[in-house]
């Protein structure tokens, strides 16, 4: 997922407590206010541990919990608690740019203390970042996830792959119509507007297209003839790989369909279809091929992965990982 802030939020799922002392915590902990740089610091230093407690504590209850929370808030506070959020990390976010800006005008001990003030700060946000996502509805967390992995300066291709490979049909059209109503885009034409073009790209819209044709119900047959042609556009055609046929299979498939397929690719022929693109001259399209085959055929070892790399790069990167 998407960022390491969802696996942040699961990692902490170790407490339970009175949905009163939840409500209690909460709205003492997000009704700060920021006056300056060097106050910010101080309350972000003295925040970090109740803000990470809230994470925990927001892991541990249900969606249902969640939303009387965040409608508890506005009714005491007059403000939706998102926005709130948002308004505290905005916050921590601006500072730290204009700190980064002096600092070379700064002696030794001061750019020490401002980085260490700079990294607390990015804590800071980022655990705001994590409760904000973690109170959404998950169709809508899905959309602001798409979104930023637009947005960013190298499209976050993994994070959309994992959005609708990871998703059912129904629930990629909420993520589509909540994109819609908090962007006023749509999220398939971003897709397929993005510049340059990528071969991750070219799959994801097959894959977009793919929740709007599919049948419901698996078949074996479809299997056994999409392996088939997999293998004679791959394999069977000295490794040169047919990307068109690929994703025309992509695009007119449901995932578990294609799950299917690339079993009965192994069955057959005696090895995962993965092998098969590593070995061919598949290109760039086929590393990012390779990464949607191992999504949809081994989610599980797919995730333990990812969990890995976000816990790395928790304790080394303070924005984590994109």
């Amino acid at each position: 997922m998407v960022g390491g802030l969802y696996i942040y939020l699961n990692l902490n799922q170790n407490k339970t407590i009175n949905s009163i002392c939840f409500l209690h915590m909460a709205n003492n902990i997000l009704t700060m206010t920021n006056l300056n740089f060097e106050l910010d610091c101080k309350r972000t230093h003295d925040s970090l541990g109740s803000l990470s407690q809230l994470i925990t504590s927001l892991a541990c209850v249900t969606h249902h919990e969640r939303q009387q929370l965040r409608e508890t808030f506005k009714a005491v506070n007059g403000e939706d608690f998102i926005s709130h959020l948002q308004r505290y990390e905005d916050a921590f976010s601006s500072p730290s740019s204009s700190s980064s800006s002096s600092s070379s005008s700064s002696s030794s001990s001061s750019s020490s203390s401002s980085s260490s003030s700079s990294s607390s700060s990015s804590s800071s946000s980022m655990n705001c970042s994590a409760i904000s996502l973690w109170m959404l509805d998950t169709h809508d967390r899905d959309a602001v996830v798409a979104r930023e992995a637009l947005q960013q300066d190298e499209t976050n291709f993994k994070a959309l792959v994992e959005i609708f490979v990871g998703r059912k049909s129904s629930h990629v059209l909420l993520i589509s119509q909540a994109y819609q109503k908090m962007f006023k885009r749509h999220l398939d034409q971003d897709i397929i507007n993005l510049d340059p073009p990528h071969p991750f790209q070219k799959i994801i819209v097959a894959l977009a297209a793919s929740h709007k044709a599919h049948q419901a119900d698996v078949n074996h047959h479809i299997s056994k003839c999409d392996a088939r042609r997999l293998y004679e556009t791959g394999e069977g055609s000295l490794g040169t790989v047919i990307e068109a046929v690929v994703l025309e299979i992509l695009s007119k498939r449901s995932i578990p369909q294609l799950k299917l397929t690339f079993f009965s690719y192994k069955h057959i022929y005696g090895h995962d279809y993965t092998k098969s693109i590593k070995r061919g001259k598949y290109g760039q399209f086929g590393k990012a091929l390779k990464v949607v085959v191992k999504c949809i055929c081994n989610p599980a070892h797919y995730y333990a992965k990812v969990i890995i790399l976000a816990s790395f790069f928790s304790f080394t990167e303070p924005t984590g990982i994109g």
